[in-house]
C-alpha cells in the first residue's frame, strides 16, 4: 500500500478488539477504494451501518478528510462506548486508568477475582440502565466494556441470550486497559460525526448519491461451529444477509459507492453460491486473510474473504 504522508490526518485506530475486525485487509481495501477517492484527499460522505471496532472509519480518517461520518451498529453497549468517546473522553480516561492501576497491582488470582467482580457488576446494571438518555453513569459503563474487552479471553465481546457480557477470564501479564493517546485521537476522529443505535435499514435516510458506504455485517459463519453473529443477541441469519443485498440494491439505484465485506462460504463448500449469486449484478472478488479467531489455534489460517462493489473503478 501507498499512502501520501500528506494524506495523514487523525492518527486514530479501534478502541475496542472486535470480532471480524479488518484490520489485516485495509492494505487490500484501500486498493479496492472507489478512484476518485483513492486518488484524492477528500470523502465528502461516509456512512457505516456495521461500525464494529470502526477499523475502516479509522483508515479513512487517517488518511482522507473525511467531512461527514455516520456510524451505526444495532450493538447498544458498542455505541454508547463510542458516545461516551466523543463526549467525556478525560472523564473516561479518568476511570480507565483508576480501573487500570486497580487492576494491574494485584495476584493473577486476585485479577481474576477483580474480573468476574466487575463482569457481574456489568451484566447485573444492564437490567435498569438507561440507554437512551446520556448521562455520567455512561462513563462508568463504558469503561466497564473497555475493562472486559482489554482483560477477557482473546478481547472477544460475545453476549448469552439474556444480553449479559459472558467471556471468560483472559490471562495477560501487563494488559493496556486505558489508552488514553488513542482515546484522545479517538475523540478527534469523531468529530463531524453522528453515531446511532438501529440496524443497518437506519441508515437509508442518510446514503446520497456519491456517498461512500462501507458495510460490513455479521459474517455468515463459515461453518455450523464458528458461529461469531452473537455480539447482538439476535444474530445475523441468512433471511437477514438477503435483507442486505436487497438494501445494497436499494443504495445502488441511489447512486451511492458501495463496498461490502463478507465469509466466502467456497472456504469450506467450493459449491456454495449463496453470495455470488446474491451479488450477481455486482464487482464480486475474494481476498486473501487469516482467520484469527478460534480456539483450536490449528484451525486458524489462510482463508478468503469476499469483498462486493458496485463499482469497478
Amino acid at each position: 500500500m501507498e499512502l501520501d504522508s500528506q494524506k495523514t490526518f487523525i492518527n486514530a485506530k479501534p478502541f475496542l478488539k472486535w470480532a471480524g475486525g479488518k484490520k489485516q485487509l485495509l492494505p487490500k481495501f484501500y486498493n479496492l477504494l472507489p478512484f476518485h477517492i483513492k486518488n484524492g484527499i477528500t470523502i465528502e460522505r461516509y456512512v457505516e451501518p456495521f461500525v464494529g471496532g470502526g477499523a475502516m472509519f479509522f483508515f479513512l480518517k487517517k488518511h482522507y478528510n473525511v467531512k461527514e461520518s455516520f456510524l451505526f451498529d444495532i450493538n447498544r453497549e458498542l455505541i454508547l462506548a463510542y458516545k461516551v468517546v466523543k463526549h467525556d473522553p478525560k472523564d473516561l480516561i479518568d476511570e480507565l486508568k483508576e480501573m487500570e492501576e486497580f487492576h494491574l497491582k494485584k495476584s493473577e488470582e486476585a485479577r481474576k477475582e477483580n474480573f468476574y467482580t466487575i463482569r457481574n457488576n456489568y451484566n447485573v446494571q444492564m437490567n435498569d440502565f438507561d440507554y437512551e438518555n446520556y448521562g455520567e453513569d455512561w462513563i462508568k459503563r463504558a469503561s466497564y466494556l473497555i475493562f472486559l474487552n482489554k482483560t477477557c479471553f482473546n478481547g472477544l465481546f460475545r453476549q448469552n441470550k439474556d444480553g449479559g457480557f459472558n467471556v471468560p477470564f483472559g490471562r495477560y501479564k501487563n494488559p493496556k486497559i486505558c489508552d488514553e493517546e488513542n482515546i484522545i485521537w479517538v475523540n478527534k476522529a469523531l468529530k463531524n460525526t453522528e453515531i446511532f443505535c438501529g440496524d443497518f435499514t437506519q441508515s437509508q435516510k442518510f446514503i446520497e448519491k456519491e456517498s461512500f458506504v462501507y458495510l460490513d455485517p455479521p459474517y455468515r459463519p463459515l461453518n455450523r461451529t464458528s458461529n461469531f453473529t452473537e455480539y447482538s443477541k439476535g444474530g445475523f441469519t441468512d433471511l437477514d444477509q438477503i435483507k442486505l443485498a436487497d438494501f445494497f440494491e436499494q443504495m445502488d439505484i441511489k447512486g451511492a459507492y458501495l463496498m461490502l465485506s463478507n465469509s466466502d462460504p467456497k472456504n469450506e463448500d467450493p459449491k456454495d453460491e449463496f453470495f455470488d449469486n446474491l451479488y450477481r449484478h455486482y464487482n464480486v472478488e475474494r481476498l486473501p486473510a487469516k482467520r484469527n479467531i478460534n480456539s483450536d489455534a490449528s484451525k486458524r489460517g489462510d482463508i478468503n474473504e469476499l469483498v462486493v462493489r458496485n463499482y469497478s473503478h
